[in-house]
């Protein structure tokens, strides 16, 4: 397969340049960090949101459409007779020049054709409820240009999910307003919400249009709608069917003249008793006042500004410099962005994620934690609080919350076994990331219920005790309805294929089904919920849990060692999974990654026999898949896994999310060779120089799936920008293999290289100090730390106490 180049990273700009428009699949960035987010692809696709990308959709947008992403926020072009939109779609001219730049939370997309330029800069001011276009246009010719510009967006009814069902209802909606060169969407407006949205330009219109139909045409399609091909706005005044926001502005510019216009796509809440300013006449005082902090290019350059200087700030808090330029861009700027972005969306709005079905999830936001506690402390504590309000009183927990509500997701429920133990793991991050014990003492209600409140601590206690009293035959963690991998349903038996996997249960009740994976969890998170006991001054309570960890790992090595590597499971009879005795899927790799992580056997060499077995039967050259051999029939006794072709998503697929834990099992057993060669296999930059057309997602940031070597297409991605590899990457290159280490009393450093790593420097904020830390490793060394000075002075141990002020570190291997 040719592997053509369709862009570039920009380090000195934290860009990725686009340079063709048609892109294997939609790449994509995201605008905003707080209440008001869009996303948005390499020519102007996508949608907008305040805070639930479900029940508070701006902008309507098509999945799985034809063609594909066929719906953004366009800007028509039309110079004489022909019509161009800078990102290329929808009209699909063929310009003369294009250029993406997706950056830190922005957007800048420019075209060219006959002499005129256009350049939309996109982004979402911090703290402000909209998204802001900033169009320049240019005439580069020698001729005077008359130019008609159309802007175009669909609003979405609200709710994303009803939008697209409920159309004896939405089309009886629709109501907008119209206010010089605003227009406002306010439908439902007029009964129970308290909201509307509104499009603006900073200039005078010549027209407008609001109904779809009218602008577009109801046989026509948006790369030629009527009203641009005719080259004119019908005014139209949307009632019911379905509203749209379009300015029609006529432009004259004279050779070499440019012209900026500011458009504002805008969120408005209003209270109760202030919603009308008149009867039918909405209150736009807080809209007013938004336009009126953009209404000038200066106005919005300053604003821009400020959101450089924001990412500034977060992405100065951990930088390396190791001279490996592939391995520094994603370290310094594009690993730490993901984490950003799937703290904000968790699985929720993707390009493969409606923003409709998933909300954020219990196991993912604790996982996501690990990713951005060190830029955002303050916000990693509220997300703590917010997941443990949804857990039950016998320590279960929803799987699921939405983020407007911030309450448990029924539809999907509780029953997966692993949940309760990731509270820990994101705790525990905090913790030794802020030294901020106070947040054990935050009364957190259960399941969001008023006089339910206990400390927070009390809630990692029943974590814990939670997998202690739902143990199976053989004293491992019962797997419930599935564990990490959501696909492994042994308890569900379903042959209806209405059914879902995750939410039918059938046979629960009595069921022998264990996992070797929730055992490797608790042994992890078991240990850091000792170390936090004694820190608290609770012996007893350690001594209790100990006892139980020592019991987990017996357990793991009389009933969950199979010869040569760790077993996955029993399933609901008692059988193995993940065994030399299976015919396929013999081997799984969740359970040799959080075994080896917690050094289950370590010192009787069970570690280095399970990640030898990794790398002769899981490894390939884009990754380690999950399982292997692949399945190839339905197991109906192992339910979701089996029913994917071999070698996609959990069966045999490379599953980027669990890659690392294997990766950190390597670093505990001090193989950093092989920790960094798995490592590099799905580091974006590693991916970016071989092969953008095969790999067909975004270059720039993690996938969760990677097609595995059983199938048709070894290598390609889905699944992108929303997973949890984001922060399992992270933390493995900051904690494992560069080895600075959050710990209770300052940064311990313990560093796993591969020998080939002779020196590289870090710059690392942490509790008010900076510190410079250069690590040495002329022998090429793996493991293990010689010396260690701090401002001139050798210490003793490897853990550098947290002070204030700025520290030089030096460390020889």
């Amino acid at each position: 397969m040719e592997n053509k180049k369709y862009g570039h990273f920009d380090d000195a700009h934290r860009e990725y340049v686009i340079t063709d428009p048609k892109t294997p699949w939609p790449w994509i960035n995201y605008l905003g960090n707080e209440d008001f987010f869009s996303l948005i692809s390499n020519t102007a696709g996508g949608y907008s949101f305040y805070k639930d990308a479900k029940f508070r959709r701006l902008t309507r947008y098509r999945y799985n459409n034809v063609p594909m992403d066929n719906d953004g926020r366009y800007f028509y072009i039309k110079d004489g007779d022909t019509t161009w939109n800078p990102g290329w779609k929808p009209c699909r001219t063929p310009l003369d020049s294009y250029e993406c730049r997706h950056g830190m939370n922005y957007t800048r997309i420019s075209g060219q054709k006959n002499g005129v330029e256009a350049s939309i800069l996109f982004f979402v001011p911090l703290h402000k409820w909209c998204e802001i276009q900033k169009m320049t246009l240019r005439n580069q010719s020698n001729e005077t240009k008359h130019l008609k510009v159309f802007s175009f967006q669909e609003w979405c009814l609200w709710n994303a999910a009803t939008d697209m069902e409920n159309f004896q209802r939405n089309f009886s909606t629709g109501e907008v307003e119209i206010e010089n060169s605003t227009i406002y969407h306010k439908t439902e407006y007029r009964e129970r919400r308290n909201h509307y949205a509104f499009y603006h330009v900073n200039q005078e219109i010549q027209g407008y249009d609001t109904d779809r139909e009218t602008f577009m045409g109801l046989y026509s399609d948006k790369s030629a709608p009527d009203a641009v091909t005719e080259g004119h706005a019908r005014n139209s005044f949307a009632h019911g069917w379905s509203p749209i926001a379009s300015h029609y502005l006529e432009i004259e510019l004279k050779p070499g003249e440019s012209r900026d216009l500011v458009f504002i796509l805008g969120y408005v809440e209003n209270p109760q008793e202030q919603k009308f300013e008149s009867k039918k006449v909405i209150n736009k005082e807080k809209a007013h006042a938004l336009i009126a902090e953009f209404d000038t290019a200066e106005k919005v350059d300053k604003a821009f500004k400020e959101l450089n200087e924001y990412w500034d700030n977060l992405l100065s808090v951990f930088t390396v410099k190791s001279g490996n330029d592939k391995l520094d861009r994603m370290v310094n700027i594009w690993n730490q962005y993901q984490c950003m972005v799937t703290f904000c969306m968790s699985r929720s709005a993707s390009f493969f994620e409606s923003g409709i079905g998933r909300g954020m999830g219990f196991r993912d936001s604790n996982q996501d934690l690990v990713g951005f506690v060190h830029q955002i402390p303050q916000r990693a504590r509220q997300r703590i609080i917010d997941i443990a309000s949804t857990q039950f009183a016998d320590g279960g927990c929803y799987h699921q919350y939405q983020p407007l509500s911030k309450r448990g997701n029924n539809d999907i429920g509780g029953g997966f076994n692993d949940d309760p133990c990731w509270l820990i793991f994101g705790t525990v991050a905090y913790i030794k990331e802020t030294g901020d014990f106070s947040i054990l003492d935050e009364m957190v209600p259960f399941d969001n219920k008023p006089g339910t409140e206990v400390k927070l601590f009390d809630h990692l206690k029943i974590s814990m005790d939670h997998v202690i009293n739902n143990l199976g035959p053989h004293g491992l963690p019962l797997i419930g309805r599935a564990d990490w991998n959501d696909c492994l349903n042994l308890n569900c038996f379903s042959w209806d294929p209405n059914e879902s996997f995750q939410t039918t249960e059938n046979q629960g009740k009595g069921s022998k089904a264990e996992s070797l994976m929730i055992a490797g969890l608790f042994v992890v998170t078991g240990k850091d919920y000792v170390e936090l006991c004694r820190r608290l001054g609770k012996p007893h309570e350690a001594d209790r849990m100990e006892t139980a960890v020592k019991a987990m790992e017996n357990a793991v090595k009389v009933h969950g060692w199979d010869g040569e590597w760790f077993l996955r499971a029993y399933d609901f009879y008692g059988e193995k999974i993940g065994s030399n005795e299976n015919d396929e899927g013999k081997i799984f790799i969740e359970s040799q990654g959080w075994c080896t992580m917690a050094g289950i056997g370590l010192k009787e060499g069970l570690c280095d026999k399970a990640l030898d077995s990794v790398k002769e039967r899981m490894e390939c050259e884009h990754g380690i898949v999950l399982n292997n051999p692949a399945y190839t029939t339905y197991h109906v006794e192992m339910g979701e896994i089996s029913s994917y072709p071999e070698g996609y998503k959990e069966n045999a697929g490379i599953f980027c999310h669990n890659n690392p834990w294997v990766i950190i099992g390597e670093t505990v057993d001090g193989r950093g060779d092989d920790a960094w060669n798995h490592y590099k296999k799905i580091l974006p930059s590693y991916v970016e120089e071989k092969y953008q057309t095969l790999h067909k997602v975004e270059p720039y940031v993690n996938c969760q799936m990677v097609a595995g070597k059983d199938s048709a297409r070894p290598g390609e991605g889905k699944n992108s920008w929303l997973t949890g590899t984001a922060s399992w990457m992270w933390y493995t290159i900051s904690e494992f293999i560069l080895g600075i280490k959050p710990s209770y009393d300052g940064l311990l450093i313990d560093p796993c290289l591969p020998s080939t790593a002779k020196t590289y420097e870090v710059n690392r904020k942490f509790r008010g100090g900076e510190y410079h830390i250069t690590v040495n490793n002329p022998e090429g060394n793996q493991k293990g730390i010689k010396s260690m000075m701090v401002d001139g002075k050798t210490i003793n141990d490897n853990i550098i106490p947290a002070e204030l002020g700025k520290h030089e570190v030096i460390v020889q291997m």
